[in-house]
């Protein structure tokens, strides 16, 4: 396993994570279709992802309605050191006006909720699950620095915002004094490069660590899917179309990464993986499972290295247009001084 630092802090974290989205759920859609995994698999999964070097868990309170985090602490029970735990807060979790968001006060009630189904004394890094616009940015820092403080949090982070959303939550940490975000949790893949644009250049400039998730795109481009349909039927992308993806595009990039996957005997998902993985920038990369054999095949993408060929090859079919005002303000190199 290959570690890289956390944003601008002094913890290393493994450039594969473990997401638990899988976990739990059975006979409660959409949760089912995700994976529906009972504790015994959940286990078998953890065990093989810590043995490989894996040393994040990521969860979330929401997934599975709160019983993928009790599965998550009881699977982890005496091996809950070895790991930086990961979980998440925002979405509804009750029937209540207040079972949800970003207030002090759903912040306070959710972190405590979510350490009891860890089974966990603190949480290493929590993260809001997006941006809630009702509620001032100063206020869910506050909640959270308190937290910090008390010993229950140890770093902070945030998923699936916006660039200038994560600068307003940044400026207001310096201008207060308040914890600041240490990292970005974001979908990012080969089908899908928006964050090119605006959230990976401010995460370098902000120094923040940028965790992915659904580096497959829902399974898209685990190679189980191509023009005439699917291989595999019980797979999450055949079920349940999510994160969205411009099908006849795709179907290039498939395409695209059978080349590549051929020149370097190995399959499609190695190296859709290993391609997030080379991208400047990336911290880590979340990958879930529902057999032990997935989760290998997917922890074997940190030894490829693709070679500049394969690259161009990959980023001919995947590339996205400059938005304005990037084209307008012409490269950084178009700075640098020139060399005769």
């Amino acid at each position: 396993m290959q570690y890289e630092q956390l944003g601008a802090t002094g913890v290393f974290v493994s450039r594969i994570a473990l997401g638990t989205m899988t976990f739990g759920g059975a006979g409660k859609p959409p949760w089912s279709l995700v994976g529906g995994l009972d504790e015994k698999a959940a286990d078998e999964l953890v065990g093989l992802a810590l043995d490989a070097g894996v040393n994040l868990v990521d969860t979330a309170d929401m997934y599975a309605a709160g019983e993928c985090e009790e599965i998550v602490g009881r699977v982890l029970g005496s091996r809950r050191q070895d790991v930086l735990l990961a979980t998440k807060l925002f979405a509804r979790m009750g029937t209540g006006p207040n079972d949800l968001g970003l207030s002090r006060l759903w912040v306070t009630r959710a972190l405590e909720d979510s350490l009891r189904r860890l089974r966990t004394d603190h949480i290493d890094l929590y993260q809001i699950h997006s941006f809630d616009p009702l509620t001032p940015v100063e206020e869910t820092l506050a909640a959270l620095d308190d937290a910090v403080r008390q010993g229950k949090i140890r770093y902070i982070g945030a998923s699936n915002l916006a660039a200038w959303q994560m600068m307003k939550f940044l400026g207001a940490s310096q201008s207060r004094g308040l914890e600041r975000f240490v990292s970005q949790q974001v979908y990012y893949s080969l089908a899908g490069r928006d964050i090119e644009r605006e959230i990976l250049p401010m995460a370098a400039d902000q120094k923040l660590a940028t965790l992915v998730w659904s580096p497959l795109a829902g399974g898209f481009l685990s190679g189980n899917f191509d023009r005439n349909g699917t291989s595999d039927d019980t797979a999450r992308r055949a079920l349940a179309d999510f994160p969205p993806v411009d099908r006849e595009r795709g179907w290039d990039i498939v395409d695209a990464l059978r080349v590549v996957a051929g020149w370097h005997g190995v399959s499609v998902a190695r190296v859709a993986l290993a391609w997030a993985l080379a991208q400047p920038g990336i911290t880590s990369v979340i990958v879930g499972a529902k057999r032990p054999d997935q989760l290998t095949e997917n922890l074997a993408a940190v030894d490829l290295v693709l070679t500049d060929e394969d690259l161009a090859e990959l980023d001919a079919v995947s590339a996205q247009p400059d938005p304005y005002p990037n084209w307008a303000q012409g490269r950084p190199d178009d700075r640098l001084p020139l060399h005769s």
